[in-house]
């Protein structure tokens, strides 16, 4: 498995629509740490979008399960960055290939 930061970046016109997803999408990521695939996430202090670190086979596998946020089905992410990532010291060492 391979370990992913994705940054995600909020459309400006979006804050409505996120506050009204925002309990989906919680749940959505709940789920992703429950199974083990997502490692951490949060949103920036700004407000403008979140980080997010997964486990995943590879870069196809991940963006599988990006497409099933409710925040990428309510159209609230205007960019995406995915990469590869290598953990080496600290409590997500572990997860590194």
């Amino acid at each position: 498995m391979t370990v992913f930061a994705v940054e995600y970046v909020y459309d400006a016109e979006s804050s409505e629509t996120r506050a009204a997803r925002r309990p989906d999408h919680r749940e959505w990521t709940a789920g992703r740490a429950q199974e083990g695939t997502l490692l951490a996430s949060g949103p920036y202090g700004d407000g403008a979008g979140a980080l997010l670190i997964f486990k995943a086979a590879d870069e196809a596998a991940l963006n599988e399960i990006l497409k099933q946020d409710p925040f990428a089905a309510a159209g609230v992410i205007s960019g995406i960055r995915t990469t590869e990532w290598a953990p080496l010291t600290g409590l997500l060492a572990d997860h590194a290939a």
